[in-house]
């Protein structure tokens, strides 16, 4: 709950110093014109990135027939509108680097996406027609009077908008009515990290999550009345215990208010009425967590639960406490949402099997429901689970293995961001682009991981990084003493957190690993809380204990640039210009301290994009970079 690794503030929060020397010349990793010599081989890996992927059509409220999805049939992640009515699809942007955010009104008539500038995340809504504009005019601002920023939540009525920014400044909540051109006001403004979380359905009660507390990681709920702005309700469960505001109940006059908790050290939920103040925790038998959305007429919840790396469908009858497992396809679903006629329309995959956009209708019967145009992509390896006995506790791995690869194998230990995330049995073409160049490819779900429980989410706070690194290496000791990896030919490899914790790897693990990829990573971490949005700053303080200027020696023990001098492996880090979550100066620091060294071997990527990117060649490109660096380095 919370926060995880988040984002930076204005591009313009470090200016430039003209007396600083020039940076550091680095050496240019090479984009390899092929990975494979068979031909096959080449195409499998291509046609797995190239192919058409299309996320799951989201609709508008009272005009279900009206839907918006991302898709990057252009060769760019950009966003797309279905009438399904007559079955029309429409690009509607068209971006050097791509957009990814968008949503409907519940009229539907207009189509709201974020405009940033080349992925770096700072921006603002706008609002176009549902059918298309003119070439000739550009999208309108969507919250006339609210300011530039970071999105901190945005939830439509029929009648309010309500949008959260977040800036040096903090969170403000505005508040627009739908239609006007009076400028939006302000219902909210705190310096701590803030958001809005859901708009009840006759659009009088707001629910927003808060951190006023000082931990953005457990943040506490409040609800807002609209007309007035005063408070109408509060939860706070205290420390170490989040709450997350999920959404109200879909039927007019239903004030409930669908609420994630962790009160038993897991993700579970609760129902709560903020006017009344009758709260009922509902008890599941399910082990793992859970997350859930009301269905239609608000007798019953989907549900949604992760265990073990997987995620599955249930439907829980308030009424009568009763849980019923959904018949949906096999394989871990990814999101879901039920249709005004009760029908559930889901994404699901497997690492071995793509994605598949389906719908289970209310008799049973499950189908494809949209099939992207073109061939699919290519199947890939399925998993295998290891569990392992770590320094915290017992970790959980995913351990994938290249066909016709005698063990002990080459392995690259690729381990997931966030940190607030986990690794799951999904479809994955980096991972299957891995196996395919004869890898085995080792997913470890850490201390930090979701999935597992709050205790093992929160085993990182005072000391991340080394903590998560030594669940990694009781993996790795476990897969080279059962001969699956040869220890001579590890690969550590991560992008965000993950890239973070390759760099720290390489620093404090040097014994263990022959290579280090680290994409768009936390470098030197204190210059990076120096770049970061304060929202951001809020998160590292809660997982710190607190500053840099409070807890000196407690992030340089945490920073890989306190351990460049101990490298002694190949290293290669690619990033991106405009990245606002991991800013390009503190990965500059580290460059030009390996420099400084002159005796360690290591390549630079950079891409006009921010913490990623999603235009397709530039996926195809930084994929092929990282293994040709690793097949060079272990050659």
């Amino acid at each position: 709950m919370g926060h995880d690794r988040g984002v930076r503030a204005d591009p313009s929060v470090v200016p430039a110093d003209p007396g600083a020397p020039a940076p550091a010349t680095h050496p240019v990793s090479p984009v390899p014109e092929r990975l494979f010599d068979d031909d096959a081989a080449e195409r499998r890996w291509r046609a797995r990135f190239t192919a058409v992927r299309m996320s799951r059509p989201s609709w508008a409220r009272d005009a279900p027939d009206r839907t918006v999805y991302v898709s990057n049939g252009s060769g760019t992640t950009e966003i797309h509108v279905w009438d399904r009515a007559t079955d029309i699809h429409r690009q509607v942007t068209s971006r050097r680097s791509g957009t990814h955010s968008a949503t409907l009104p519940p009229d539907g008539d207009t189509v709201w996406w974020f405009d940033d500038t080349d992925g770096d995340e700072f921006g603002h809504w706008v609002t176009e027609p549902f059918a298309g504009r003119p070439d000739t005019e550009e999208p309108a601002v969507a919250v006339p009077g609210a300011e530039d920023g970071y999105p901190a939540g945005l939830d439509m009525g029929r009648g309010v908008v309500v949008l959260g920014t977040s800036t040096d400044a903090g969170t403000t909540v505005w508040l627009h009515d739908r239609g006007s051109s009076e400028p939006a006001r302000v219902v909210y403004s705190h310096t701590e990290d803030a958001g809005v979380g859901a708009l009840s359905e006759d659009e009088t009660l707001l629910a927003i999550h808060h951190s006023e507390h000082g931990d953005s990681r457990h943040p506490s709920l409040r609800v807002l009345s609209v007309p007035s702005g005063e408070t109408v309700g509060e939860l706070h469960d205290g420390p170490g215990k989040g709450l997350a505001p999920l959404v109200f109940s879909p039927v007019a006059g239903d004030q409930r208010l669908l609420v994630g908790h962790e009160r038993r050290g897991r993700e579970e939920l609760l129902i709560w009425d903020p006017v009344t103040g009758t709260e009922s925790e509902l008890h599941l038998d399910l082990p793992g967590e859970v997350f859930a959305d009301f269905y239609p007429d608000g007798t019953a919840l989907l549900v949604g639960h992760t265990h073990a790396a997987r995620t599955r469908l249930f439907r829980y009858d308030i009424g009568t406490a009763s849980l019923t497992e959904l018949p949906v396809a096999p394989g871990c679903v990814g999101s879901a949402e039920v249709r005004p006629d009760g029908t559930v329309e889901y994404t699901c995959s497997s690492a071995a099997t793509p994605t598949e956009i389906r719908a289970l209708h209310p008799d049973g019967t499950d189908r494809l429901l949209l099939v992207p145009p073109g061939e699919r992509p290519p199947s890939s390896s399925p998993v295998r689970d290891v569990w392992v006995d770590g320094p915290g506790g017992s970790v959980h791995a995913l351990v994938t293995s290249p066909e016709n690869v005698p063990g002990p194998a080459p392995a690259v230990f690729v381990l997931h961001g966030g940190p607030h995330a986990a690794d799951e049995d999904r479809f994955d073409p980096a991972r299957a682009t891995w196996v395919e160049a004869g890898f085995v490819v080792v997913e470890v779900n850490y201390r930090g991981s979701t999935g597992y429980g709050s205790a093992w989410r929160d085993a990182i706070e005072g000391h991340p990084g080394l903590t998560e690194l030594a669940d990694v290496a009781a993996v790795q000791d476990a897969l080279v003493a059962d001969g699956t990896v040869d220890p001579a030919r590890c690969v550590v490899d991560g992008w965000s957190w993950g890239g973070y914790l390759s760099l720290l790897a390489a620093g404090v693990q040097p014994e263990r690993w022959a290579v280090a990829v680290a994409g768009v990573p936390v470098a030197d971490y204190l210059a990076a809380y120096e770049d970061e949005m304060e929202q951001l700053r809020s998160f590292d303080r809660a997982l710190f204990g607190g500053s840099p200027e409070e807890l000196p020696d407690r992030y340089r023990e945490a920073s890989p640039l306190t351990y460049v001098d101990r490298v002694r492996v190949p290293v290669l880090v690619l990033a991106g210009e405009n990245d606002p979550r991991c800013p390009i100066r503190q990965i500059d620091n580290y460059l030009d301290a390996l420099a400084a060294r002159g005796d360690v071997r290591y390549e630079v990527t950079r891409f006009d994009a921010g913490h990623g990117s999603l235009v397709v060649t530039d996926q195809l490109d930084l994929v092929a970079t990282e293994i040709d660096f690793a097949r060079r380095a272990l050659s």
